[in-house]
């Protein structure tokens, strides 16, 4: 089956995502736990959720994705930035437990000029305070692009940061597909020899999420600008051959594509959908 959905606002509740994603096609759907920019989290409500379980299994979505700020920065320098960080941590991965065995994604951080080892420690560091033995939700780090200070624009990078976590059996990771192409890994005309170089730092049973967009920038540019599928450097075909690759095929595929629209994203669904159907 293929599970592929888009990155919806949260502000009316699950189950107003559930059915939204029903609307244009979609059998998944990504979220930010609270504003982007950071804040206060609104209050889960149970009966969202109880209404949210029934449109789920109606509309066959078994699996979602939920997003952490992009504010969140547990590798920063200054201390205050940190236990924001922290606190945002515990309590989006408390949180999540609203809706058992799901998703959660991170950016590793930025190290803002300290190192990239200062920056992985300090990371490292930080999932092991909020990481617990009894959680059902499975953390994910993302693939950067390696804009600026960024930690995680290489594999390498992401395998060391889960080599020092404690709980590394709670955590996973995200191919961005945007990213690892400015990050210089060419899933245009070698995925194959990306894969096995994922596999070889990371390993793929730790893939667990794919966030499928097209890149407005040249291969190695480092600097994370989302495109439309077909619209960009990567295109269409590459993206429907990451799809269908016998390794992805069967993980959930997550559209942040730019749209003004929520039904540009059905668009987008429906087009893969037929240039996967093509490969298989």
């Amino acid at each position: 089956m293929f599970t592929i959905g888009c990155h919806l606002s949260s502000s009316k509740g699950y189950e107003a995502m559930a059915r939204t994603a029903a609307s244009i096609g979609a059998n998944t759907f990504q979220f930010f736990t609270r504003n982007p920019r950071g804040g206060r989290a609104k209050d889960i409500s149970p009966d969202d959720v109880e209404a949210f379980e029934t449109a789920a299994e109606e509309a066959g979505i078994t699996r979602i994705l939920a997003h952490a700020p992009y504010t969140l920065n547990p590798a920063a320098a200054k201390p205050e930035t940190r236990e924001f960080a922290l606190m945002t941590l515990a309590d989006d991965l408390q949180r999540m437990e609203a809706t058992p065995g799901q998703l959660y994604n991170m950016h590793p951080g930025a190290h803002v000029g300290q190192g990239t080892e200062a920056g992985i420690q300090k990371i490292t560091d930080a999932l092991n305070q909020v990481l617990k033995p009894e959680q059902s939700t499975t953390l994910l780090l993302e693939t950067m692009a390696g804009k600026g200070t960024e930690v995680g624009g290489t594999f390498e990078e992401l395998a060391d940061i889960i080599s020092r976590i404690q709980l590394s059996d709670k955590v996973g990771v995200c191919l961005d597909t945007c990213h690892v192409w400015e990050g210089g890994y060419d899933i245009k005309e070698n995925l194959e020899g990306v894969l096995e170089a994922f596999d070889r730092a990371v390993g793929l049973s730790r893939l667990r999420a794919i966030h499928l967009n097209d890149s407005k920038n040249p291969r190695s540019a480092h600097k994370d600008r989302h495109e439309v599928i077909g619209g960009g450097r990567i295109g269409l075909d590459a993206l429907a051959a990451v799809t269908a690759h016998p390794a992805l095929r069967d993980l959930p595929f997550y559209l942040e594509t730019p749209h003004d629209e929520v039904a540009e994203y059905g668009e987008e669904i429906r087009a893969l959908a037929a240039a996967r159907e093509a490969m298989l």
